[in-house]
């Protein structure tokens, strides 16, 4: 072989170790005894580092079905519609606060980017459809839901007036080829008093399902490395919000088939993708977990999810 084309396959080797990602994570994880210790019993918080992944996470596990445990989607009641997790976790006296949905920053007040709906209301409709483009793609992007009784779901979601349908599946979209709108056969009403729109749909039954395509992700950034906020259901119906730090040394962050991977072995059976990047917060017992996009600032955000024990 000459000299130099060695040389150019061995830097051409080296920068592909360098800058491989895993599409496998494997966390050792451990409970923070100082901390859960003051949390109500059925909730505990866990934490992981992978040094040789550059990985650093935190995840709440909340048992929904315990009566005095109750989980809620709140929104920002501020005049911009934007407050900081550490703000909604004093102003509301929750134990467990960590960012929602995406939002629009430029606007003010700021204006919530998919479906959000609080305590009946719906306050923004579902996402029906998006450019990419000269090309109209019609979605049905995935949400998070919680019942009056505590009871969880990750759906496909559009809406209609105050009313909002789950999908069995959604619309199968690819680059460059909108699919067609699907028949209404495939909905149902759906009556959750709390619903959370994101995205993607990481697992569905048990499975790692991502459809970046369907829910029309494809030209965006979302599948890539960023810190990442995530909420997943187990079987026994428990609640589990995962947050994984990114943009620092520490921790890199991770794209979604590594986000999906984690919370499968957190024994997740249905989760979704929420709002991540520099709007990934963790605050527990008023006492922020994660560093933001590598600071000690947190962004204001227009939604989240907030763990109140009765």
């Amino acid at each position: 072989m000459h000299k130099h084309v060695f040389y150019l396959l061995a830097i051409v080797i080296l920068f592909t170790a360098c800058t491989k990602k895993s599409e496998t994570i494997r966390l050792e994880w451990s409970a923070i005894d100082s901390i859960n210790q003051n949390l109500p019993e059925g909730i505990n918080v866990y934490h992981a580092t992978n040094a040789g992944e550059n990985i650093r996470a935190w995840y709440v596990k909340v048992e929904e079905s315990r009566p005095e445990i109750e989980s809620r989607i709140i929104v920002s009641n501020d005049d911009d519609a934007r407050e900081t997790v550490s703000e909604f976790a004093l102003r509301l006296h929750a134990p467990v606060v960590i960012n929602g949905g995406y939002f629009r920053m430029d606007l003010y007040p700021a204006t919530h980017v998919g479906i959000l709906k609080v305590d009946d209301q719906l306050i923004h409709a579902a996402t029906t459809s998006v450019l990419r483009g000269e090309q109209r793609f019609f979605l049905h992007r995935a949400a998070l839901g919680i019942d009056s009784a505590g009871g969880l779901g990750v759906e496909w979601v559009s809406s209609e007036g105050d009313k909002v349908y789950k999908w069995e599946k959604p619309i199968p979209n690819k680059p460059g080829k909108p699919g067609g709108q699907l028949d209404s056969t495939f909905r149902e009403l759906w009556t959750a008093r709390d619903i959370l729109g994101a995205g993607p749909l990481l697992i569905r039954d048990g499975k790692i399902k991502i459809p970046i395509n369907e829910e029309v992700f494809f030209g965006t950034s979302i599948p890539d490395v960023h810190p990442r906020t995530a909420a997943g259901i187990t079987k026994d119906g428990s609640l589990i919000l995962l947050l994984v730090d990114g943009r620092q040394l520490a921790s890199r962050g991770v794209n979604l088939s590594e986000l999906a991977e984690i919370l499968y072995d957190l024994h997740c059976v249905d989760a979704l993708n929420l709002d991540g990047g520099g709007s990934s917060a963790l605050v527990i017992n008023g006492l922020l977990m994660n560093r933001p996009a590598g600071s000690s600032i947190e962004r204001e955000v227009m939604s989240a999810i907030a763990v109140y024990a009765k």
